[in-house]
C-alpha cells in the first residue's frame, strides 16, 4: 500500500487566473483523496482584477473542503504562497502554482519520500519555458546553491511538501520571487532535511506568467543579497 498522510493542507496562489482557478481546485479535489485521509484545499487570491476570487469562492461555497483567502491588493507571489502555507491546519503542507503546469497526481512521489525528510521539493524535468528563461533559471539556481547553501537544483519549483512543524518559527521577509529561496535557505540553516524528486512540467494553457518581469527579477536580486548578508552575519 502506498504511503498516506493523516492530514494534508494543499494551497496555491492565484493572480488573475480566472480560467485556471476552478480547474486547479478540481484537480486537487480529485487527486488528494489518494494521498491523505483528511485534506483541505486553500486558494489564495492575490489581489486579482478578474473573476479569480468569484470563481474560487463559488466552489468553496458548495464544498467545505475548499477555502479561499483573499489579499485585497496584490502582495506578490511569495506573500501569497506564505499565506496559503500559514492558513493550513493539517500536519502536512503542500503548495503548487495555480497555473496548472504540474500534474498534482505526482504529489504521490513527494509523499513517498516524506518519512526521510522534513521537506520534499520537486525539480522540473523537460521544463516548459523558453531558452532565455531556462538560462536565467540555471544561473539563479547556481547563485542560490553557492550563496545560500540550499541543496537543491530547482529552488523555485512550485511543487513542495512540508512537515507542518518544520515551518514553526520561520518568518520569510521576501514577498516576491525570492520567497522559495529564502524559505529553503532558512530551513536548511536550521538543519531541516531536504530531499528532491523529479516532476513533470506542463505547458501553460491559460493566462500569462509574470515571472519574467524585469521589476520582479530586480527585486529578487535585491532580496537575495540582503538575505545573504543576514545569514552570513548570523
Amino acid at each position: 500500500m502506498s504511503r498516506r498522510l493523516a492530514g494534508l493542507s494543499a494551497s496555491f496562489p492565484a493572480h488573475d487566473e480566472e480560467d485556471n482557478v476552478g480547474p486547479m481546485i478540481e484537480d486537487l479535489l480529485t487527486a488528494l483523496p489518494e494521498f491523505a485521509d483528511r485534506f483541505e484545499v486553500i486558494a489564495v487570491d492575490d489581489g486579482s482584477r478578474d473573476r479569480t476570487f468569484e470563481r474560487a469562492a463559488a466552489i468553496a461555497a458548495r464544498d467545505p473542503r475548499v477555502r479561499v483567502v483573499r489579499h485585497e491588493v496584490n502582495r506578490g507571489y511569495g506573500a501569497a504562497v506564505w499565506t496559503g502555507l500559514k492558513s493550513g491546519t493539517m500536519p502536512f503542507a503542500f503548495f503548487t502554482d495555480g497555473d496548472r503546469q504540474f500534474d498534482v497526481r505526482q504529489l504521490g512521489d513527494l509523499v513517498a519520500r516524506i518519512d526521510d525528510a522534513d521537506v520534499v521539493v520537486g525539480w522540473r524535468v523537460d521544463r516548459q519555458d523558453n531558452l532565455v528563461r531556462k538560462a536565467n533559471a540555471h544561473a539563479w539556481n547556481w547563485l542560490i546553491r553557492n550563496l545560500l547553501d540550499v541543496p537543491v537544483r530547482d529552488v523555485d519549483c512550485a511543487f513542495k511538501l512540508f512537515r507542518r512543524d518544520v515551518l514553526d518559527g520561520v518568518e520569510p521577509e521576501s514577498g516576491g520571487a525570492m520567497f522559495s529561496a529564502e524559505l529553503l535557505a532558512r530551513l536548511a540553516a536550521r538543519g531541516a532535511r531536504i530531499v528532491e524528486v523529479p516532476v513533470r512540467h506542463l505547458p501553460r494553457e491559460h493566462g500569462k506568467s509574470s515571472g519574467g518581469n524585469p521589476r520582479v527579477i530586480a527585486r529578487a536580486f535585491k532580496d537575495l543579497f540582503k538575505l545573504y548578508g543576514k545569514l552570513r552575519n548570523s
